[in-house]
């Protein structure tokens, strides 16, 4: 049993549960607006001859700023940072954290690519590790008040 009383199952099943509420439907659906735009210019750009290493992350790097117009605005807008330093630091550290996206992103698909897999595939698990990745780094360290009040 854990302390409140409640099984490591009841605590497991409430923390999801919150998770799943507001802020991560929220961040869930702002993700999905930049991926549709990093999907588009990544594929629009093989089709076009690009090769997969490059077009990949150009399409993240557009995503990277549809994502903080976005967060910042619909997803955490009590904690966007005041303008000044602050603020700097903040957009800093999004940008660090979709960073972390993007090495994961480019790493796996330029590993795809090199061993002749569907970028279909490939591109929708870099997807998934990299939305993870961004999830954790801007709930507790981009937006960290949302964070604790949650």
């Amino acid at each position: 049993m854990a302390p409140t009383g409640k099984s490591a199952v009841g605590v497991v099943r409430a923390f999801s549960a919150k998770l799943y509420r507001g802020t991560f439907a929220r961040y869930f659906a702002s993700s999905a607006v930049a991926l549709g735009v990093d999907t588009t210019i990544f594929f629009g750009s093989v089709a076009l001859g690009a090769p997969p290493t490059p077009a990949s992350a150009v399409a993240y790097s557009v995503g990277i700023l549809v994502h903080w117009l976005i967060t910042s605005r619909a997803v955490f807008p009590a904690d966007v940072a005041e303008r000044g330093p602050a603020r700097t630091r903040q957009k800093f550290l999004f940008v660090l954290s979709a960073l972390a996206g993007l090495a994961a992103t480019t790493g796996m698909v330029s590993a795809g690519a090199a061993m002749e897999a569907s970028l279909v595939l490939t591109k929708g698990v870099a997807v998934a590790v990299s939305f993870m990745i961004n999830w954790l780094l801007r709930r507790f360290l981009v937006f960290p008040a949302q964070a604790v009040a949650a």
